[in-house]
């Protein structure tokens, strides 16, 4: 009988003594197993209950359950007691000062192709210009055939189009919008078409997937003259200082005459031969240009002999890629959010 409550007091000194080493929550559940777990010490002291005469068995089980209830109660304690204790630690190592006034919260950033289409739309619509949007997948009557480009003409191969069938295609441009609202609205019109083009091309100066304006006037006595006035405020207005421009001859079939708009370089103004953006030659081109063909102001509902008008198109990846010192047209397009606003910032 004295061996048994030996046993018993041993059983409780040691456990105490480790408790009182435990020091993590997983210490605390190690003593549990060793203790109460089914091959545990107060299991084992349960089990040899069996030896002991039939008389003396409660006396000692109840010894035996006093010491259970007392070591879950103490593990209980000490679990608890870790647990603060290990919070505490972690709320000194992430204190924070509410004292302190907040920091706040960086503001967002538009995407760079997305900031420029806000300047333009902002720049023209001081001139009296409307946003007149339009659909991606695209009819071949409103992409080319109304736009002067019928089934034979040579044009349509310069596009490099993505058709879904012989009528449906992505649009190569955003001049369909132009017929669309002439068919819609009328003349006088004042209108710029911001949106997504799509032609087969990639590398790093073309995407597949590109971002295109175009503005468009019609009224009666337009010239030559009131469009170069308008691309000029819009282009200096863009890169926020006067830059010389130069138009060049050129051919589009929905225009007439049709011209190319080039700006001196706005890295180098035309003063350094190994400039990478304009690669020494001190010109940027910037866009084409022209009068409205007269077949595609029929086509739009809209009598030539008495209206005429000017229409611009231009790239606004383009324009991203020239205003934020960008290298690489792709890095548009890849979400590579860091290098953007490192090179938006780099043009502030």
């Amino acid at each position: 009988m004295s061996e048994i409550h030996n046993n018993i007091e041993k059983c409780r000194v040691e456990f105490l003594d480790q408790l009182e080493q435990a020091s993590s929550a997983d210490e605390i559940q190690d003593l549990k197993v060793k203790y109460l777990g089914k091959k545990g010490k107060v299991t084992s002291l349960l089990k040899t209950l069996g030896s002991l005469p039939p008389e003396k068995r409660p006396a000692v089980g109840q010894l035996v359950n006093k010491l259970r209830d007392e070591i879950e109660e103490q593990l209980s304690i000490r679990k608890t007691f870790l647990e603060e204790k290990e919070w505490e630690e972690a709320e000194q190592k992430e204190f924070i000062d509410v004292t302190l006034p907040s920091r706040g919260r960086t503001w967002g950033a538009f995407h760079p192709v997305a900031q420029v289409t806000i300047d333009v739309i902002n720049i023209l619509s001081g001139l009296g210009f409307s946003v007149a949007l339009g659909p991606e997948i695209e009819d071949d009557f409103h992409n080319f055939e109304a736009l002067n480009i019928p089934s034979f003409h040579p044009a349509r191969d310069m596009q490099d189009t993505f058709y879904f069938d012989e009528k449906h295609l992505l649009r190569t441009h955003t001049s369909p919008v132009q017929v669309r609202s002439m068919l819609k609205y009328g003349a006088p019109l004042r209108i710029v078409c911001p949106g997504k083009v799509y032609r087969r091309d990639s590398d790093p100066t073309h995407s597949p997937m590109f971002h295109q304006l175009e503005g468009l006037l019609v009224d009666k006595d337009i010239a030559i003259a009131d469009l170069k006035g308008c691309l000029e405020v819009l282009v200096n207005s863009i890169f926020g200082r006067p830059l010389k421009a130069r138009y060049r001859a050129s051919y589009f079939p929905f225009t007439e005459p049709s011209l190319e708009l080039d700006v001196e370089c706005v890295e180098c103004s035309g003063k350094n031969p190994q400039c990478r953006i304009c690669k020494g030659t001190g010109w940027l081109e910037i866009g084409g240009l022209g009068m409205v063909h007269p077949n595609v102001l029929r086509a739009g509902g809209i009598d030539p002999n008495v209206y005429n008008g000017f229409a611009w198109g231009m790239g606004l990846d383009r324009l991203a890629l020239l205003k934020y010192k960008l290298t690489d047209l792709r890095v548009l397009f890849e979400g590579n959010v860091p290098y953007l606003l490192s090179g938006r910032c780099k043009s502030c």
